[in-house]
């Protein structure tokens, strides 16, 4: 739900979502660091006190929704910062609170009934982590607004604070626990820095398969916010299966898949162009499975006596958050790939053969011992090529470019029957193309050809022509500019403008007048409008949906207040819908009910195209607040029908949008 608040405010892409996890993560830390201090306390009755106190102090940071005109990123470059400090300052207390009642009320339980094993009780709180990540985006995103949601969780939190607060009440009155001298000596003492480093390695691998594999899927095979589930899914599947009974957790069947899959999963990565998407995705989650499952299964194995519970999941805790910060921060300043997620593969059958290891697997080493001897083979064999994997995990790319925002890479894969030619790629998205040889360069390319929809919207309007482009991937659109145009840019990622201006010449032979304003499109031509810009644009073109984690809040009603006011008499809006994975004509109808504006839709088949000079297919959706706008060009209506009034239409706003209805399957 935090996400989903901020995402629009900072460029919808899914590097928001592993933020929102590392600010979990640590919180998640911290809230076990208090856990573990508040459970060393010798007095029964101050701890309860204390947390007595701490929960009323945190209903201080209810309600829980962040305010816009606060949050709201006003320059561009790298938002982590901010968005960490945004989620400190509205979730944060709730969430310290509540991350600290697994290991608190656990420890509370062995204290009130010695005889009762605690452990399944982190299975359950898994459980309901689990339940309730599928009912989000199922049964409450679609039919409740953000607010609304917002709402019905300060509700729940403070029904919860009620009743934690009375466990804690029932537990000062109960006994003094009993000194360690009192204790069984095998439980009197803390466990070995050896234990607690192999925790955490445990811990931290788990972490970095669960980023590493959420990047890999999100941004390179597709940017789908319902892919984000998926390997949290997996992530916290597993932790309830290990935790819940040893049964689940077959450690020579685990190990084997790990050693296989790892190998497989490096193959993959290397060879994606030519997999089919979700054979990939499949492969991906399967090795996430396998590879966590040796994770948290040897982490269930090497857990401690119930007395030091705190200890053990401060520190399964801390692995957490060392890999998201490993994942979120680090990674992407000293890698251009996601060499992250190889580096988990072979952590974990790694740690995986060290736990058979510490297990005393070595002297089981025979010739016919195969129950031993296939596994650790196995894990070796993962291991060691998963290592070679990440370091040989180049792209044979002209330039590689990661940030915030993704990957971007330039390169030349070879030549079409109008010669050699560069492009601009980010994940599986194609963002610009252009040809090599002189007479040839200055050709609109992709979806900007003569038969595209904005080249139509474009002949439609008188000269010159003042254009604003949110989207700049190659600067391709400003091919069309003639003297007297100007083409104002909007972009939030600062590497698509050092790509455009080095690797491509469409902003520098241009020979309209071009500039490039960083940051989000939405935010920048809000603070142009309060400056007093208004009606400053004949044609403004939206070009951010042709990835799959599209910027909703560029397409709500809110927003298109704003287009409506930077548009001058007569101009165009020109959304490009095209999108393997959303349905994008609804909203774009709903748009136009919404504005009272007339729509048309441009569909072109490439393949259809005569003389094609590297022009894509493509699928634009032109509004105009009169019809008379389109009747001075070639503008038709492609679909026969297509807006008809029994049309579904969606109408988004920045506090209700779901891309569920939208979905292709």
């Amino acid at each position: 739900m935090m996400g989903r608040f901020i995402l629009p405010w900072f460029g919808g892409g899914p590097a928001v979502w592993t933020n929102c996890m590392l600010f979990f993560q640590a919180v998640l830390l911290a809230g076990y660091g208090y856990a573990h201090w508040l459970g060393s306390l010798r007095d029964q009755k101050l701890q309860s006190r204390i947390h007595l106190g701490m929960l009323a102090v945190s209903l201080a940071f209810l309600p829980i929704a962040p305010r816009a005109e606060v949050w709201k990123p006003v320059a561009a470059g790298d938002p982590s910062g901010r968005i960490l400090l945004l989620l400190a300052a509205t979730i944060g207390g709730p969430y310290f609170l509540l991350s600290s009642t697994t290991p608190l009320l656990q420890r509370w339980l062995h204290i009130a009934r010695p005889g009762e094993s605690p452990w399944r009780l982190y299975a359950l709180s898994n459980l309901g982590s689990f339940l309730a990540l599928f009912s989000y985006p199922f049964l409450l995103e679609p039919f409740l607004r953000l607010q609304t949601q917002a709402w019905i969780w300060c509700g729940l939190y403070i029904a919860f604070a009620a009743l934690c607060g009375y466990a804690a009440w029932k537990m000062s009155a109960r006994p003094q626990p009993v000194e360690p001298g009192a204790v069984p000596a095998t439980a009197a003492y803390g466990p070995e820095l050896s234990d607690v480093l192999y925790w955490l390695g445990l811990a931290t691998c788990g972490s970095v398969l669960l980023l590493g594999t959420t990047n890999q899927i999100t941004q390179e095979i597709a940017v789908l916010p319902f892919l984000w589930i998926a390997p949290l899914s997996i992530y916290l599947l597993t932790f309830i299966l290990t935790f819940e009974s040893d049964r689940w957790y077959r450690r020579g069947i685990f190990a084997v898949l790990a050693g296989v899959l790892a190998p497989v999963t490096c193959s993959v990565v290397s060879l994606s162009v030519v997999i089919p998407v979700w054979k990939q995705v499949g492969v991906y989650l399967a090795a996430l499975l396998a590879t966590c499952m040796v994770c948290h299964g040897e982490l269930a194995r090497a857990r401690p006596s119930p007395r030091h519970l705190t200890t053990y999941y401060l520190t399964i805790s801390a692995g957490g958050a060392l890999g998201g910060l490993f994942a979120a921060l680090v990674a992407p300043r000293i890698f251009t790939e996601f060499t992250e997620y190889l580096i988990g593969l072979s952590g974990a059958c790694i740690l995986g053969f060290w736990g058979w290891m510490r297990s005393g697997a070595l002297t089981q080493w025979t010739g016919r011992n195969f129950s031993v001897r296939l596994p650790l083979m196995a894990l070796l064999f993962g291991s060691l090529i998963s290592v070679y994997a990440s370091f040989t995990n180049r792209q044979p790319d002209i330039e590689v470019r990661r940030n915030f925002y993704g990957i971007l890479r330039v390169d030349e894969p070879g030549a079409d029957k109008n010669g050699k030619y560069r492009r601009l790629t980010h994940g599986r998205v194609q963002h610009g193309l252009q040809y090599l040889d002189a007479d040839k360069r200055g050709l609109p390319t992709t979806y900007y050809g003569p038969h595209s929809g904005v080249a139509l919207a474009l002949d439609a309007l008188p000269h010159p022509r003042r254009v604003a482009v949110v989207g700049l991937g190659t600067g391709t659109l400003a091919a069309w500019g003639v003297e007297g145009d100007t083409y104002h840019f909007y972009d939030i990622n600062p590497n698509v403008e050092r790509i455009a201006r080095k690797w491509f010449s469409f902003l520098g032979d241009s020979k309209a007048k071009t500039d490039v304003v960083l940051g989000d499109a939405r935010i920048q031509m809000e603070q142009e409008l309060a400056a007093g810009r208004k009606h400053d644009f004949d044609l403004i073109v939206v070009d951010a949906f042709s990835a799959d984690a599209i910027p909703m809040h560029l397409l709500t009603a809110e927003c298109a207040e704003i287009y409506r006011q930077r548009l001058a008499p007569g101009g165009i809006l020109a959304l490009h819908i095209s999108n393997r994975s959303l349905n994008l004509e609804p909203v774009t109808l709903g748009l136009a009910r919404y504005l009272g504006w007339k729509a048309h839709m441009v569909v072109i088949a490439a393949d259809l195209i005569d003389d094609n000079k590297g022009e894509s297919g493509s699928r634009w959706v032109l509004l105009a607040e009169s019809q008379d706008t389109f009747a001075r060009s070639k503008i038709r209506d492609t679909f026969i029908g297509w807006g008809a009034p029994n049309d579904p239409r969606i109408l988004w706003t920045d506090d209700f949008a779901s891309l569920w209805p939208i979905l292709k399957f």
